[in-house]
């Protein structure tokens, strides 16, 4: 391990330095931060969601609107900045105190004056806004509406192209015997969505998608793709702020009592620990699991507004029996992932019906906002989970109904917030935090929260160290300073208990979070940044083989080294290296990984393209190691480098028309220390797994 540990560091150094000597000397231009800031902002959600299997449609979808059509910053309300996402609210209060002080913005330097907005803040909003004396909002005439709306259709292909044990052929005799050893479908995924848009008063769309494994215009699927979602968002109509009628989210709060969808969680930047709650929002991602699908709407009257939405929907869910008496299923869970590949995951295809019924009433002042929520739910079934010591006091059945109070207060650069939610049959749960800017160069950001065991959440995505918000108390503390204009410090810690039994827990256990990071930015064109990053956590030890579980302590400490140098306007390279260091008990593994970027754009250039080269050294999944990766527009992908070998990847773009846009990816994992990738139906009988994907879009 420490052979491979040495070979790799002397080539990423290598590479480092090969590219600082062919680079300084070149002559740098600004072209296009859009990518760069969007990939920044999915490493942040990175740093929450290890697992790498959230959809970030909606992010990449916010900020390539607002890349094309930049907010007016003389011209934009509040919810057109927090839309945004890049602002924090003690900046967007600065921002229109300044404006009623000295009137509309007369450059986009003059941000530079106003409190909380130094040049990193600056540089981040610039593509997606502009200053413009033209304050007319657009008409909503019918005419305007068609004549300066904007359309876009896409299709999108990808496939594995080893086989996988899922599609391999089978005698009739074995099929019939174990008729789930075998996917029903191809193994082709199939994305289809178009989308309307009305500056940001109007979104009309639909989606439809096929799984890899299911069928498509065949047997269970003769009507074409497993899934499909439509909506209608409207927003800005006078008295009527939001209407949302198909698929769509409803956030409240600080996503306590009730949130749907997915939210920043700890980040470098302490920013994101205070969620900006849209209240409704339309949707238009894949996942399967994180909509509401009905109706909402939010009227406004001076400073109140009123939202209310229903949504019911057939959902999936594993049926364990049947009730006879009252001839309703039994189910202990509801299914999440969204595959309808066998004849088993058809049974619990749309098994029951899943109703929410809430509405969230708002006070509303620039600096002052007070909200209550209140959410039912109703699952058309007998939901009584898997009895387990750690779900002992899980509330949650067939009828839940949760209360909450939440709110945001500015004076001057501190900003306080916070919620506290009751289940009505469970316990209480609240977050509590302070954003402040202590000075232009420091920025604080404390957080308490406590959610008892008996807490019994619907849908919550409150800041905590568990991915639901039951049974965990903890503390929050971070900075952010900029120590030069070229230096940059971000830290924070976070402490964080179990008073009762979590899954693969089997004892109240405690932990923390740290994050350290430095960033080192000597110009526009370069950026380089050092990261440490820890959790500490209980755990049954699996690898102490006593007949009763014993708790241990488990670590997992990051090391990380970045470097990005945008070589010529048309020219970037990304490296970095990576380590990890894993404990369990006794139980020690490494991981390390090191990759090298490069991308090419070049605006008087149809074609443009991304390609990257990585080696990675882990000892098992344990020390797996995460990385974003440039995929197609739209589409993401982060996968977990684990095990020994390399993978590449390249992403190519090619601007046939105008409108029309062709994008091909490839990208292939080469294992040195295997010769079989996956388990069960997903396995493949080789060294290598090779992905390709196409697609097309039209703008129109």
């Amino acid at each position: 391990m420490k052979a491979h540990l040495l070979k790799y560091q002397f080539v990423l150094l290598s590479l480092i330095f090969i590219s600082v000597q062919s680079g300084f000397s070149q002559e740098v231009d600004e072209v296009d931060l859009k990518n760069n800031i969007i990939e920044q902002r999915v490493d942040f959600l990175l740093d929450a969601n290890e697992s790498g299997d959230a959809d970030f449609t909606t992010l990449f979808e916010q900020l390539e609107y607002y890349y094309d059509k930049p907010i007016n910053l003389n011209a934009a309300d509040e919810l057109d900045l927090i839309d945004l996402g890049l602002l924090n609210d003690i900046q967007i209060n600065n921002l229109f105190a300044h404006i009623e002080k000295h009137g509309k913005l007369i450059a986009f330097e003059e941000l530079q004056s106003i409190e909380g907005f130094d040049l990193e803040s600056i540089r981040m909003i610039q593509p997606f806004t502009k200053v413009s004396g033209d304050l007319d909002q657009p008409s909503l005439s019918f005419k305007n509406i068609i004549d300066e709306g904007s359309s876009q259709f896409f299709l999108r292909y990808t496939r594995i192209v080893e086989e996988q044990n899922g599609y391999a052929p089978i005698s009739d005799e074995e099929l019939e015997e174990n008729p789930n050893s075998r996917y029903l479908g191809s193994p082709d995924r199939i994305y289809s969505r178009y989308r309307f848009n009305y500056a940001n008063n109007i979104s009309l769309g639909f989606t439809a998608e096929k799984d890899p494994g299911e069928e498509f215009l065949q047997g269970s699927q003769p009507n074409g793709f497993d899934f499909y979602s439509a909506h209608l968002f409207l927003q800005g109509f006078g008295k009527v702020k939001q209407l949302a009628i198909g698929d769509f989210q409803a956030q409240f709060g600080q996503g306590l009592t009730f949130w749907s969808g997915l939210a920043f969680g700890r980040t470098p930047s302490i920013f994101t620990l205070k969620r900006n709650a849209p209240k409704l929002r339309q949707y238009t991602s894949v996942q399967e699991d994180l909509f509401l699908r009905g109706g909402g709407l939010t009227l406004a009257h001076n400073n109140f507004e009123l939202t209310v939405f229903y949504s019911s929907t057939k959902v999936d869910a594993n049926i364990s029996g049947l009730d006879t008496l009252n001839n309703e299923f039994i189910v202990s869970s509801l299914s999440e992932d969204g595959f309808h590949r066998t004849e088993s995951e058809l049974e619990d295809k749309n098994a029951i019906r899943n109703t929410y019924l809430g509405g969230h009433l708002a006070y509303n002042k620039r600096n002052l906002k007070l909200g209550i929520t209140a959410v039912h739910n109703e699952i058309g079934a007998q939901f009584q989970p898997r009895e387990q010591t750690y779900n002992k006091f899980s509330n949650l059945d067939n009828n839940n109904t949760n209360l909450g109070f939440d709110y945001n207060y500015l004076y001057k650069n501190v900003n306080l917030f916070g919620e506290v939610s009751h289940s009505i049959d469970g316990g209480i749960a609240y977050t509590n935090g302070a954003l402040i800017v202590i000075d232009p160069r420091l920025s604080l950001a404390i957080q308490n929260r406590k959610f008892q065991k008996d807490y019994a959440p619907l849908q919550s995505n409150a800041i905590g160290e568990s991915s639901t918000n039951t049974n965990e108390e903890g503390t929050f503390i971070g900075i952010n300073a900029r120590l030069s204009e070229e230096l940059t410090l971000s830290a924070y810690a976070d402490r964080f208990a179990f008073k009762w039994l979590r899954f693969q827990t089997d004892a109240p256990s405690e932990g923390h979070r740290l994050l350290a990071q430095i960033n080192y930015s000597p110009s526009r064109a370069m950026d380089v940044y050092f990261r440490f990053r820890q959790r500490n956590r209980g755990r049954n030890d699996r690898f102490n083989e006593s007949e009763i579980n014993q708790i241990a302590e488990e670590s997992t400490t990051n090391y990380r080294l970045h470097f990005a140098y945008k070589i010529t306007s048309a020219f970037q390279i990304k490296s970095r290296v990576e380590l990890t260091d894993y404990r369990l008990g006794n139980h020690r593994e490494n991981g390390l990984l090191i990759y090298q970027d490069l991308i090419y754009k070049q605006l008087s250039s149809p074609i443009s393209f991304s390609a990257r080269y990585a080696l990675f050294d882990t000892d098992s999944y344990y020390s797996r190691i995460y990385a974003y990766e440039s995929d197609v527009l739209y589409a993401f992908s982060i996968p977990a480098y684990n095990g020994r070998g390399s993978r590449f990847y390249i992403t190519a773009k090619y601007h046939i028309a105008r409108g029309v846009d062709f994008w091909l990816r490839y990208a292939q994992t080469y294992y040195t220390d295997r010769y079989e990738i996956g388990s069960g139906k997903e396995q493949i009988n080789g060294n290598t797994k090779s992905e390709v994907k196409a697609q097309l879009r039209l703008k129109f």
